[in-house]
């Protein structure tokens, strides 16, 4: 049994920014009470890197939204597109993915969107079991359903295109081989953020030339990272992932712009529209503290994606070492396994993994964000001498009590 038709738009569209279209998509839901059958609706996700973050989320818990109303969640893992690389966004061509690197990260994915999708009504499927038996008469065949014209009228391809800057064919079949997953699954509605709207659509056109009944579309909005500029991602170093160290989600949460608060309690959390609302005029009357708000946020974000138990650790951490700059109780040692007991600062921070390069330990010395027992290096090239166990500290979260393995 499925809810009513008005039950299942009212929680479709919450959150949503665009239904394409919606009449169709009331009549499928339409058909599916009176027929019994679930909705397939699709999710892709090139796995370019190993990790999803409270971005990707947005999309998923919209995922498990209809898999609550009874449909059945199809998640492609773009292990072949992954190797294409998709173009939206993008100002130049992206670095390719190998199939084993993609098969690596796709495994990540899927351990990781099960934290927010449902195990039952979930399928699981990779592209290339489609996509990697195509012939080159195939693609032709693909190809020639769309237009370059039509493949042009894409913003950042028009852009790239009139700035003279090289745009590679295998880029144009990226929204051709994302359309043909829909084809081969069968998709009734396929998902994705306000960036993907053309390839989505794309799906449509494809589904329609393969003569099947196109998919309606859904796109949720791209929710900025904790610099409260760019859309959440890794490459900006303002993300929040899925897996975050407790202490660090929280800290990650408590250092996010006040403006964007409503916005995470909206899409990170899925809050209902009452607490949002109730939690708005807080804020404009001055009767909810921006920062108390944040505790509570960053709280039920660390409690969701581990449990509430880690939740009070987190805030109880993030107020002694963060707020009050005490230095904390349980802080993990590492001995270097070296023949000499003095060594740059450079050395010692890459060896005990507090950096993962040289040029990222120059790079936060220089922002004043390295201290050694309270110390702060500014020199990325002095010597520490570890004749005895030192406190070191990167960043504002990161702790590590370092000796010689001699000393051990």
């Amino acid at each position: 049994m499925f809810p009513s038709v008005n039950e299942q738009m009212d929680l479709i569209r919450y959150g949503a920014v665009e239904i394409i279209p919606e009449d169709e998509l009331v009549k499928k839901i339409e058909k599916c009470i009176k027929t019994n059958t679930p909705l397939r609706i699709k999710l892709g996700a090139d796995p370019t890197r190993p990790d999803l973050h409270l971005g990707h989320a947005v999309v998923l818990h919209k995922l498990r939204h209809f898999q609550d109303l009874g449909h059945v969640a199809v998640l492609i893992i773009g292990d072949f597109t992954g190797m294409i690389g998709d173009p939206t966004g993008r100002s130049k061509t992206r670095e390719p993915l190998t199939l084993e690197k993609a098969a690596e990260n796709g495994r990540s994915y899927l351990e990781q969107a099960t934290i927010v999708l449902k195990k039952e009504n979930l399928e699981v499927r990779h592209n290339s079991e489609w996509l990697g038996r195509m012939t080159f008469r195939d693609v032709i065949e693909l190809s020639a359903k769309y237009t370059v014209a039509q493949l042009l009228e894409r913003d950042d391809f028009s852009k790239r295109y009139h700035s003279g800057i090289p745009i590679s064919v295998h880029e144009l079949l990226y929204p051709l081989a994302q359309a043909q997953d829909s084809v081969a699954i069968k998709s009734d509605v396929e998902l994705g953020g306000t960036d993907q709207k053309f390839n989505l659509l794309v799906g449509r056109e494809i589904q329609r030339m393969n003569g099947m009944e196109p998919q309606c579309i859904l796109t949720m909005p791209i929710l900025e990272g904790t610099d409260g500029v760019e859309k959440m991602s890794k490459s900006y170093d303002n993300y929040i992932a899925l897996t975050e160290d407790p202490n660090n989600m929280f800290g990650k949460v408590m250092s996010i712009p006040d403006e964007l608060i409503l916005r995470y309690y909206q899409y990170a959390l899925f809050s209902d529209l009452e607490e949002i609302q109730k939690i708005k005029l807080g804020l404009e009357n001055g009767t909810i503290h921006p920062r108390n708000c944040k505790v509570e946020l960053g709280k039920r974000i660390v409690a969701k994606y581990h449990n509430s138990d880690e939740a009070d650790k987190a805030f109880e951490y993030f107020e002694k070492v963060i707020k009050n700059k005490e230095i904390p109780d349980d802080i993990q040692d590492y001995f270097l396994d070296s023949p000499i007991t003095e060594l740059m600062i450079q050395d010692i921070l890459v060896s005990s993994n507090l950096c993962p390069s040289k040029k990222e330990a120059k790079r936060i010395i220089e922002q004043g964000g390295v201290y050694v027992d309270s110390v702060k290096i500014d020199d990325p090239f002095q010597k520490i001498h570890i004749s005895e166990p030192k406190i070191f500290k990167v960043g504002k979260r990161k702790f590590l009590r370092i000796a010689h393995k001699k000393y051990n």
